[in-house]
């Protein structure tokens, strides 16, 4: 009966811990998601790691194992479980046996597993040491006189082998179909109709790159409009109340073109309209994307209103555009259109927010390279509606 419990810490903080038969927390999970926590790991990662840990201590049960009683068998059966869902020991007289989840999903799970003892041997426990290392894996190939070296024995640990997918992308004209199904601009009354919100949200991430949780914890002192200058947004790590957050904690500093500024600025003209700036105390430190409508009408978006509004454009649209997008892939087109636009890659990687240029070149190696993506999407005029390369830092 072990379960994973949603803990709601204090107004804008939630967090995850794992329960067990006695309805309380399981000590020695609970003192590694803590670390999690304290060093400062997203909430999305001690939910997705709590996970990990309640199927691994239901499997524990199934085999009647203690849990620092670990052998390497135990994490390939686990690995055999959590995919097939045939418990420890049972033999299946027809082959194969139906897969339900990805590779991807089953790498996440075991990563939890592995980190969760790496965590405890950390602390001094002796647990599988042949089963993981801290030593940073070698290269396959051998130098001068390698193998005149004593032998070193490797540590034994299990791994889920899967091929890395391309980054899903949306053409250009995908992109306008989506944002002018929430809004056009009526050339004959001069105003906009529709969800102008909705529209700014979007360009917003195809402009930016922006996780949503980024886009949501942005807050109208994060926007500086041009005024004669390059306007530019601040992309700042604080709490918001529905748990959006900027991955990695780190601040950046982006800019934009003048007709996604144009748009905000229409925007907040129809926020005003609203009443919005008599019923909140301090405008310049409420978010941007709020309620329009209901009873918490000015209060912050939540992540799930705008995967519902996806849900709803998807109906509208219907064949119009990949059946199965997210907003994050508004992301992955940005990448790839600054870079079959000749953009360096460091630059892309800095504008994305990467902590590391090796993850931006991991996900998108295969940009540079696509010829033919380049002609047919002709990302360069895409790009320069946006800014000029050196701008774009």
């Amino acid at each position: 009966m072990v379960r994973v419990q949603r803990v709601r810490i204090n107004d804008n903080d939630i967090t995850w811990t794992v329960l067990g038969d006695d309805l309380l927390p399981v000590a020695a999970i609970e003192l590694f998601l803590e670390h999690l926590r304290q060093t400062g790991c997203s909430p999305n990662t001690v939910k997705s790691y709590a996970r990990a840990l309640q199927l691994w201590w239901q499997f524990l049960g199934l085999r009647n194992k203690a849990w620092d009683a670990l052998a390497l068998e135990d994490l390939t059966g686990f690995l055999a479980w959590i995919r097939t869902g045939i418990p420890p020991e049972v033999r299946t007289l027809h082959d194969p046996v139906e897969v339900r989840i990805s590779d991807a999903t089953a790498a996440v799970r075991l990563q939890g597993v592995r980190s969760f003892y790496l965590f405890h041997q950390w602390r001094g426990a002796d647990i599988g040491p042949s089963l993981f290392s801290s030593r940073p894996a070698r290269s396959p190939y051998k130098p001068f006189l390698g193998h005149a070296r004593p032998y070193e024995p490797r540590a034994a640990t299990v791994r889920v082998r899967r091929r890395r997918k391309v980054a899903p992308v949306l053409t250009p004209r995908q992109i306008e179909v989506i944002k002018d199904s929430c809004a056009r601009f009526d050339a004959g009354t001069g105003a906009w109709t529709g969800a102008l919100r909705d529209r700014l949200f979007f360009t917003l991430l195809e402009e930016t790159g922006l996780r949503m949780g980024e886009s949501l914890s942005l807050q109208h002192r994060d926007w500086h409009t041009g005024q004669g200058e390059s306007p530019f947004i601040e992309i700042v790590p604080r709490p918001h109340p529905h748990g959006a957050r900027v991955k990695g904690g780190n601040y950046r500093k982006l800019y934009i073109s003048d007709g996604l500024d144009r748009l905000y600025a229409e925007y907040v003209w129809q926020l005003c309209d609203e009443g919005m700036d008599l019923a909140v105390d301090a405008i310049d430190e409420a978010h941007v994307f709020v309620n329009l409508h209901g009873p918490r009408k000015f209060a912050p978006m939540r992540p799930e209103t705008i995967y519902k509004l996806v849900g709803r454009i998807r109906g509208r649209l219907g064949d119009n555009t990949p059946a199965a997008w997210t907003p994050h892939w508004f992301r992955h087109t940005h990448a790839t259109a600054l870079l079959l636009s000749g953009c360096p890659l460091h630059v892309v990687s800095r504008r994305l927010g990467h902590a590391d240029v090796q993850t931006t070149l991991d996900i998108y190696a295969w940009v540079t390279e696509d010829e033919e993506l380049r002609a047919l999407a002709e990302w360069k005029t895409v790009t320069e509606r946006w800014k000029d390369g050196h701008e774009i830092s």
